[in-house]
């Protein structure tokens, strides 16, 4: 089975290699992903946040040196979502592309809250890494 995809991407004035540094550490999450930063902590090696399910853990995948910056969010009842993050070399400036996946039972409504949310996060991003 394959989700319908949306790819949101902003564009960053800053040399990807910092962009993937700073954006691959969990503990600039508060900086600029609001839907993953509430009360972020690093428990023995674990990065949890709190978020109206309860304590979810962000786990990001290896390759940020290379602007991949994959990371499952993982909920209290074991549900994984996996969430694609790229930056790419685009001439003098980079383009950061966040893949959202629409899950099943997930209403219009719903998912276009979430394409606004990435796009307002990745937008705070620009907005922390170009200030």
């Amino acid at each position: 089975m394959s989700f319908y995809a949306r790819h949101i991407s902003q564009t960053i004035r800053r040399d990807p290699s910092d962009i993937a540094v700073f954006a691959g550490n969990p503990a600039n999450l508060p900086q600029w992903a609001a839907g993953l930063s509430e009360g972020i902590r690093n428990e023995t090696g674990r990065w949890i946040t709190d978020s109206p399910m309860g304590e979810v853990e962000v786990s990001f995948r290896s390759g940020i040196e290379f602007g991949i910056l994959d990371h499952d969010v993982i909920f209290p009842d074991g549900t994984t979502v996996h969430n694609p993050l790229r930056v790419l070399h685009n001439d003098d400036v980079s383009e950061v592309v966040f893949t959202v996946y629409r899950l099943p039972r997930v209403s219009d409504e719903e998912f276009a809250r979430d394409l606004e949310a990435v796009q307002k996060d990745l937008e705070r991003l620009r907005d922390v890494l170009e200030g």
